[in-house]
């Protein structure tokens, strides 16, 4: 594996067995019955606190001495004390205000690697420590998808093992890129082997790769950041990382962007293709057994897509904090009249307790 830190490619600051449906709906439902006695009555805004948030982003001050440059750059629109003034006690606050008992922090785009390998490593231990800090802070109300600092591939199996065994967090966070290669490249193979081994939860956040950055100016969140999860899910699949690690409980943010849209697409072009990836499952049966977030698309087009290609036991809520408020997800899922009372329990607690490794939250921990 690569040492030297001129030997990987870049993106700039700019750019930087299987849960088969009938074991993961019985599991669902159990989980239904426990939330709706946990929270009294389902859905009440006055309610025991329950959620489980699982799009929360933090800023560690290390981080943001490195990186702010590029965390700015990578949410234009976003004012920049949104994140100078970030704290754990913001976190808690909106958490508080929209009974949300327990939320899973990352760290967004553009991740912990700007191309110094040392650098990248140092990153990733600092905010890795820090989100175990927060952990061991406020039991019960944190958990964390760790930071890796990919594509350079030893460095991430080190702080995989680090992350997940000593300080005991819940999963790895992924970006859907690195520079000009999308997650399922093979170079990246050796760290989801890792994590099939592992059974791990890995949660992809959206960026926008080096070449598309700003193909239509002022779009790259709107247009880019969508369109570059869809790209990493046909990358996992063609390049058969979902085929060969069924053991990974796999998460979309912002409900897979524009993939429930062009999933049976394209899965009919590779059904068809001569030259189609000889894997033994089509790329719809993957993309119906990953899990997706709530984040930003809670709108009715586009729930109304992610209900077509999953059910609601794969459906996990999201907030995008600190760019949305957990208030204004709460409203929005409810808003849309698409979920039974039981299902929202599911959404906004019991399908994250499932499927989130050693996830700590009002008393309970998950397996």
């Amino acid at each position: 594996m690569p040492t030297d830190h001129h030997a990987i490619a870049a993106p700039t600051l700019a750019q930087p067995g299987r849960r088969r449906a009938l074991k993961g709906l019985a599991g669902y439902a159990s989980l239904c019955a426990g939330c709706l006695a946990l929270s009294g009555r389902a859905g009440a805004q006055g309610a025991a606190p329950h959620r489980i948030d699982t799009h929360h982003h933090i800023f560690p001050p290390a981080y943001l001495a490195a990186a702010r440059d590029g965390v700015v750059d990578s949410s234009p629109g976003a004012p920049a004390d949104m994140f100078d003034k970030w704290s754990p006690r913001k976190s808690l606050d909106d958490m508080d205000r929209q009974g949300v008992v327990t939320a899973i922090v990352s760290i967004s785009t553009p991740g912990v690697f700007f191309g110094d390998v040392a650098q990248g490593r140092r990153l990733a231990r600092e905010c890795n420590e820090y989100g175990a800090k927060m952990i061991a802070d406020h039991p019960g109300r944190f958990g964390m998808f760790a930071a890796v600092p990919l594509p350079d591939v030893e460095g991430s199996l080190r702080e995989i093992a680090h992350a997940l065994d000593e300080l005991k967090l819940n999963g790895v966070g992924l970006l859907t890129s690195y520079g000009d290669r999308w997650a399922g490249d093979p170079a990246f193979f050796p760290v989801f082997e890792e994590l099939n081994r592992r059974k791990a939860t890995v949660y992809f956040h959206p960026t926008a790769a080096n070449c598309c950055g700003n193909l239509v100016p002022e779009t790259k969140v709107s247009l880019e950041y969508p369109t570059d999860t869809t790209r990493c899910a046909a990358s996992l699949y063609i390049n058969g990382v979902l085929s060969r690690c069924p053991d990974i409980r796999f998460i979309l943010s912002h409900g897979g962007g524009s993939l429930p849209s062009f999933a049976s697409r394209i899965d009919a072009l590779f059904a068809g293709s001569p030259t189609a990836p000889r894997w033994p499952t089509r790329a719809m049966d993957e993309f119906r057994r990953l899990h997706y977030d709530t984040a930003a698309i809670l709108n009715p087009p586009a729930m109304a897509a992610l209900r077509q290609l999953v059910p609601a036991s794969q459906i996990l809520m999201g907030s995008d904090f600190p760019y949305r408020s957990a208030g204004r997800a709460v409203k929005e899922i409810r808003d849309l009249g698409m979920f039974t009372e039981a299902e929202l329990e599911a959404v906004e607690r019991g399908n994250a307790l499932r499927i989130v490794p050693g996830l700590a939250t009002a008393g309970t921990r998950a397996g």
